[in-house]
């Protein structure tokens, strides 16, 4: 591992991953030799893949790209069944031309990126071409029929009246293929999970305990989002009511379906096996 700390562990820099992580701070993993690196999804789907990350919350997609070098924890994941809220399309046309237009797309996620890609494609029959930019939907519009944006900055951005479409990239995956949809998994290399296991064995223990607590008290998430991201109290409490952060076997379902499409279209090599660690 290049990291100096054994057990660096990725924190995806988003509120909907913040119930795996509220409660899993680095006072308590820090006994257990593990310590939080907080980024976007992009830049933790490269530093787990460069080993610069023992282990992290990362892309699904990403998983599926390293397949063979990771493992995944179980009963953990950023998922929805329907409306998911923070993965945006930001449209000036109805879909029906979007389909066949422009599309800027953020370069914060693989997962959300690719999932649209799969949709625009298989569901709506329609062969776009895209741009990949920064995050910012005014700049992402000025060239572009509808822009792609995720995370936080999708959800600031809902908030304003712009005169846009908006089409929930979770609602429309769950219209068509009526399964839920994991954006987010939590990966350990393999030689980690082999050199740490008690540490990461920990790690994933502090998670699911973080999880179960926020779930059933929402509470200190809402006032943190209030705080630092603006909003209502009622917009963040149906905010993390609606997202799901277990990994059952719906969940994997919906996953293996989403990795199939990839791999039809060529965006994956093979469709991959999901590993877990034990």
């Amino acid at each position: 591992m290049r990291n100096e700390v054994p057990l660096s562990v990725g924190r995806i820099d988003y509120a909907n991953a913040w119930p795996l992580f509220h409660y899993a701070t680095n006072d308590v993993l820090a006994p257990h030799g593990a310590h939080i690196v907080s980024r976007i999804p992009a830049q933790l789907n490269r530093a787990l893949m460069d080993g610069e990350l023992a282990m992290s919350a990362v892309s699904s997609f990403a998983y599926a790209y390293n397949a063979d070098q990771y493992m995944l924890l179980p009963d953990l994941s950023v998922s929805s069944e329907g409306t998911v809220h923070s993965i945006l399309l930001f449209s000036k046309k109805p879909l029906d031309e979007v389909r066949n237009g422009r599309i800027a797309l953020t370069n914060t996620s693989a997962t959300s990126v690719n999932l649209l890609k799969i949709l625009m494609t298989c569901y709506l029959e329609g062969n776009p071409s895209y741009e990949t930019m920064e995050p910012d939907l005014d700049r992402m519009l000025e060239h572009a029929d509808a822009a792609l944006l995720i995370g936080d900055t999708a959800i600031h951005a809902s908030w304003l009246d712009k005169g846009l479409e908006v089409f929930d990239l979770g609602e429309m995956w769950h219209r068509f293929t009526g399964y839920g949809m994991t954006y987010a998994v939590v990966a350990v290399r393999k030689e980690a999970a082999s050199e740490h296991h008690d540490g990461i064995e920990a790690v994933h223990r502090a998670m699911i305990d973080s999880k179960n607590k926020s779930l059933f008290d929402l509470s200190p998430l809402v006032r943190q989002a209030c705080e630092q991201l603006g909003g209502t109290p009622d917009y963040w409490h149906h905010y993390f009511q609606t997202l799901k952060y277990d990994f059952g076997q719906r969940r994997q379902e919906g996953l293996r379906l989403y990795f199939r499409y990839a791999a039809q279209l060529g965006l994956l090599e093979r469709e991959p096996e999901l590993a877990f660690f034990q």
